[in-house]
C-alpha cells in the first residue's frame, strides 16, 4: 500500500475510532471515492487528472494499469446525498462509477471523445517486461510495477440503493476532464 493509500485509511480509522469515543450526537459517514476525474477549475490538480494530461501530451504506451473512476461533481453529490440522508449515518460509500477501466480503456475513451485533440494519446499496451527494465533506472516507473496487472475492481451498489446516487459514465468523466485541461490551456508542451 502506498504512503498515500496508507494515510487515508489511518485517517478513516481515526474518524471511526473517535466517533466510537466521543461520538455523542455526532454522525459520521464515510465517502471513499476512486480515481476523481471531470471538470477541473485550476492548474492546481490531483494526480487522477494528471494522468489524463500524459495521456493528451503522449506517452510511449499504455502501461497494464487499472483505475476506478468517478466524476468530481457526483462525488460532490453523493457528499450531500451523505450529509442529509438520516439513515447514512454510521455508514461508508464507495464512490466510482462502475467497473475499473485499464489505461488503454481510458485512452480510448480520450480518442473516440476528443477528436483530434487526442491525436498523441496511446492505445498500444506496454508488456510488463518492459516496464519492469525501465524502472532498473526510473524510479517512477519503479512505483508502478507493483500494480502491473493488478485488476481491481469496487461497487456503487450501496450508494446508489441507500442514497439514490446515479453516477455520470466513465466516459463522461475522463472526456470532461480533457476538454478542461484544453479549455484552460494545461496541455501546452
Amino acid at each position: 500500500m502506498s504512503g498515500y493509500v496508507r494515510s487515508k485509511a489511518i485517517a478513516e480509522r481515526a474518524a471511526w475510532a473517535f466517533m466510537s469515543e466521543n461520538g455523542g450526537s455526532l454522525e459520521l459517514s464515510v465517502i471513499n471515492p476512486a480515481g476523481i476525474f471531470g471538470p477541473i477549475l485550476s492548474p492546481d490538480f490531483s494526480s487522477s487528472i494528471d494522468l489524463v494530461t500524459r495521456l493528451l501530451k503522449g506517452m510511449p504506451g499504455c502501461p497494464r494499469l487499472y483505475f476506478g473512476v468517478v466524476d468530481v461533481r457526483d462525488v460532490a453529490d453523493l457528499h450531500l446525498k451523505a450529509m442529509t440522508a438520516p439513515e447514512a449515518a454510521g455508514e461508508r460509500f464507495l464512490a466510482v462509477t462502475g467497473d475499473f477501466l485499464s489505461l488503454r480503456e481510458m485512452a480510448l475513451l480520450l480518442k473516440k471523445g476528443m477528436g483530434d485533440a487526442a491525436r498523441r494519446v496511446p492505445v498500444r499496451e506496454l508488456p510488463d517486461w518492459l516496464l519492469r527494465l525501465v524502472a532498473l533506472v526510473d524510479k517512477s516507473a519503479g512505483q508502478i510495477v507493483p500494480e502491473l496487472g493488478k485488476r481491481k475492481n469496487a461497487t456503487n451498489e450501496k450508494a446508489r440503493r441507500m442514497l439514490g446516487w446515479t453516477p455520470r459514465s466513465a466516459e463522461e468523466a475522463v472526456v470532461s476532464t480533457a476538454e478542461s485541461l484544453l479549455r484552460l490551456g494545461l496541455l501546452k508542451r
